[in-house]
């Protein structure tokens, strides 16, 4: 029903709306009629997958976590030439094993031209997790890709509930997107230096200083809980050898 309504009152006057896990099925049930022109979209991240609903997608592409599989199912169902527009957290953007082979996949079988970096507190009260919008165009490889920023507005130290993201401020991105040139917002790397660094995408500004890590209580107890973990296993690696 709220969706229903939210499309509505954007001028979708029929909204067709499936009900269903979009991961339910295996992806060779989608037929070329499934194949769409674009896909805009903010797939579930966070979390795992149900059901065992990962052995529907090829083995070298099976993972639990909800936002990796939602990616290989949208490069499946994009026609060529199709355009899409997502957002990922961080997390989908590096590690290793079986994320890495999604993502060297989506910059073979896909043009990644844009990933716009947002705040960590775009989504909040909801969640704090890091994300990006990836723009990208199925059918040619990857050989660029330009990262903008996207920044605070001045004397915020965070969005919030009372304080969201404004459409406004992507007045500034819109302008850069027309006529793109590296400043201090934007930056563009190639292909051959991210499949140097294991097709990591996770490429922080370099125009800008390193950020002071902050950390909550917790996890600075956890850090002290490791350094006690290492400091003890160097001790006992000691004691072996003096013995």
């Amino acid at each position: 029903m709220l969706a229903n309504t939210n499309l509505i009152l954007h001028d979708v006057v029929t909204p067709n709306i499936r009900f269903g896990d979009a991961l339910q099925h295996p992806l060779s049930e989608y037929t070329r009629k499934d194949r769409v022109d674009a896909i805009i979209a903010n797939p579930p991240f966070g979390g795992v997958v149900s059901n065992n609903n990962e052995s529907n997608f090829p083995q070298t592409y099976r993972t639990k976590e909800s936002a990796d599989l939602f990616l290989i199912l949208m490069i499946h169902l994009l026609k060529e030439g199709g355009r899409a527009a997502i957002v990922l957290p961080d997390g989908s953007l590096t590690g290793d094993g079986v994320k890495q082979r999604i993502r060297q996949k989506l910059l073979e079988d896909c043009n990644l031209h844009t990933i716009v970096r947002l705040p960590n507190s775009v989504f909040q009260p909801y969640a704090s997790v890091a994300t990006n919008l990836l723009f990208f165009t199925k059918g040619e490889p990857t050989q660029n890709i330009w990262y903008y920023e996207h920044k605070l507005p001045e004397g915020y130290k965070a969005y919030s509930k009372t304080k969201p993201i404004q459409l406004a401020e992507l007045d500034a991105l819109k302008q850069w997107w027309k006529n793109r040139e590296a400043s201090e917002q934007a930056w563009q790397v190639d292909l051959e230096t991210i499949k140097a660094n294991g097709y990591n995408l996770d490429i922080k500004n370099p125009h800008q200083p390193e950020e002071e890590q902050q950390y909550s209580s917790a996890e600075l107890l956890d850090l002290l809980r490791q350094s006690f973990a290492r400091g003890d296993q160097l001790l006992e690696q000691l004691r072996k050898e003096l013995g």
